[in-house]
Parts: C-alpha cells; structure tokens; sequence
C-alpha cells in the first residue's frame, strides 16, 4: 500500500480540549456531569523530596473514533525520560462529536525537587498535549512568616 493511501485511511487522534490538575473529581451518578473540586497549578512544600497525598488529572477529549488508548505520564521537566506516573484508560467514542470526561486518581506521589513537572496526554502514540504543574519551596523568614 502506497504512504499516500496509508494516510488517507489513517484515523485521525482525538482532540484534547481541557486538562485540569484538581484535589478531586466528582461524577454525578444520575447526569455523569464532572464537577471539578480545587482546581490548582502551584504545589507547595518545605522541603523536597516532598509526597503530595492525593490529586486528580481531568482531561476532556473530542472527535474520537471508536476505542482509544489514552495515557497520562506525569514528567519532570529535567528528566522527562523518566515518569513519576504513568497511566492508560481506554476511552470509548460512539460518535465522532461525543466528549470523552477521563479522571486520573494520584496517591502519594513524591515530586523529587522543587520545579517544572508536566503532565502529558497521549492517545496511542499520538501526543495530543500536557499541562504543567509547579512545586515551589516554602521558606520561613526569621519572624515565622512564610515566603513562598
């Protein structure tokens, strides 16, 4: 088969329309509407290696077709040949114009430094996009107060 028939049968990969760092997500058992609880983009701690108890990554995508492995890896910048998690669910589209709500729960990650992590989302091999995430030191001055 030639390159150019080989693209044209190839399905296109879904479309990421929002991805969103949270302290939960809710689903409505009755409507399945997401509600999204603590959105943030900053983490802070003391001192590094820091565990961050519970997160959760929301990402919405759209014009899927049929069965899509999406996978979510949380990098670090530094080292992104590395992944802290790394997660597949596979996401079902009945319809090309239907939007696909994914929840990523995280347990006890450890960020091993202050700095730049992303979180990137795939759809088999394709990349499809990420959001980044902040760990900043909390410093102390001499009068207790915190500078962050």
């Amino acid at each position: 088969m030639s390159d150019e028939i080989q693209a044209k049968n190839q399905v296109p990969p879904p479309i990421l329309i929002a991805a969103i760092i949270c302290d939960w997500v809710i689903i409505d058992a009755l409507t399945q509407k997401p509600s999204i609880i603590g959105a943030f983009e900053v983490i802070s701690a003391q001192s590094y290696p820091a565990r961050h108890g519970r997160l959760a990554f929301f990402c919405q995508l759209t014009n899927g077709h049929g069965k899509t492995p999406v996978t979510v890896k949380l990098v670090d910048v530094q080292k992104e040949d590395q992944s802290l998690f790394e997660q597949t669910i596979e996401c079902e589209f009945k319809d090309v114009r239907a939007v696909g709500n994914l929840t990523f729960d995280i347990n006890g990650i450890v960020f091993p430094h202050s700095g730049e992590y992303r979180f990137q989302i795939f759809a088999g091999t394709n990349f499809l996009g990420e959001r980044r995430i902040i760990c900043g030191e909390i410093k102390m001055n001499s009068g207790g107060n915190i500078n962050a």
